[in-house]
């Protein structure tokens, strides 16, 4: 099999490591539930595994990780809404389905 799509090269893989189990299903439900960016949440999750791991080794407890991470997510969220969105009445048509065939372009075949 030739691809560049991170679902389909992780589907491929043997992977008997939990944490690396754990990836290789964060990849396939994000590829379920929207059809991109596989990769880029492998890329996210195993740097959060990476740093929490490096907090555990430091003596933090992994229930404080866990928290800190919670609170972290809770404030990007809010920091996300706040200043990185648009309400869709500020966006014309034409801005929508520029976006629409964007995001489409690399799924589509022929």
């Amino acid at each position: 099999t030739i691809t560049n799509d991170g679902a389909t090269i992780l589907k491929l893989l043997d992977v008997e490591h939990p944490a690396g189990r754990v990836l290789c299903d964060l990849a396939q439900l994000q590829d379920q539930e929207v059809g991109d960016g596989t990769t880029s949440v492998v890329i996210v999750a195993s740097e959060l595994l990476k740093r929490g791991n490096e907090l555990v080794m430091q003596g933090i407890h992994p229930t404080s990780v866990i928290n800190g991470y919670k609170v972290a997510l809770k404030e990007a969220v809010r920091y996300i809404k706040k200043n990185l969105t648009i309400p869709l009445e500020k966006l014309e048509r034409s801005n929508l389905i520029m976006a629409a065939r964007t995001s489409m372009n690399s799924k589509l075949i022929g």
